[in-house]
């Protein structure tokens, strides 16, 4: 009885094992879509202090670009978009052990992090740029010199400034903050001498809050957002970007841009 109880289990965990390995590889089913629509939900990952792409308004509603963008496309889905605010220094794992769906919010694409996200084709360019202080001495970024600079933990910023090594190893100290709106606060009150910054970001905070900033000149590089996906969830980035196109030919996105960017600067289609 022993022998066969024995046999029966190790049948078991063969076929488990087989079963996981079917899931978990890249060549198995992809059920990501199905999943989605039977879930009949999209949980879409956010940093909720993201202006214009996703931020929380003075009611706390999460708003933004990629928010109107995201909640069309499960509009045309037939699903729900539920936002899930997520800490931006672990959005990789939040996405790779399922707690989000996707990772949609000024998520820049990096050859570094396509080796662990799937990404969809870019729907928007950015550029990494710096804000001073309206009265400061700094035009060029060979005036950071020696300077302390901020940044948000886990951005594309981050890298940006390991691209540049010259410029890195000028600068006297580099902070990281939860968000660029407290850096750019500790900006406003002179606790740092510049941020590193998304331009979409700095435009947009610039044009909103009234406070006395500028872009200098030269910046860190261009850059392009993508929606991210798990690596072997190609079935469901395929769905959201044919969404997209499907809403870039009908004016829908043009109309959505133009409200949050102030002009049709998408790139979905283009």
């Amino acid at each position: 009885m022993k022998r066969i109880i024995a046999v029966f289990a190790c049948i078991l965990i063969t076929a488990s094992f087989f079963a996981c390995g079917k899931q978990n590889s890249p060549d198995g089913q992809d059920n990501s879509l199905a999943a989605v629509m039977n879930a009949k939900k999209l949980i879409m990952g956010l940093d909720d202090s993201f202006p214009p792409m996703g931020f929380r308004s003075e009611s706390n509603e999460i708003v933004g670009y990629d928010v109107d963008l995201a909640k069309e496309v499960a509009r045309r889905m037939g699903i729900e978009l539920v936002l899930q605010p997520i800490d931006w220094a672990a959005k990789e794992q939040e996405l790779n052990t399922k707690q989000i769906d996707c990772i949609w919010n000024g998520f820049t694409i990096t050859e570094e992090r396509k080796n662990n996200v799937l990404f969809t084709p870019p729907y928007l360019r950015n550029a990494q740029v710096i804000v001073v202080k309206q009265n400061s001495t700094v035009q060029t970024l060979a005036d950071l010199s020696e300077k302390t600079v901020g940044t948000q933990a886990g951005s594309a910023s981050i890298e940006a400034i390991d691209d540049a090594p010259q410029f890195k190893d000028s600068l006297k100290e580099i902070i990281t903050y939860k968000d660029f709106l407290t850096a750019l606060m500790d900006l406003d009150v002179g606790g740092i001498d510049a941020v590193v910054i998304d331009l979409v970001v700095a435009n947009d905070n610039i044009n909103r809050s009234g406070k006395a900033f500028r872009i200098i000149g030269e910046s860190l590089g261009d850059e392009e957002f993508g929606v991210g996906f798990r690596k072997n969830d190609k079935a469901l980035a395929d769905k959201v970007w044919s969404t997209l196109l499907d809403m870039a030919k009908d004016g829908t996105v043009a109309r959505i841009a133009t409200q949050w960017l102030g002009a049709d600067i998408s790139i979905i289609g283009k």
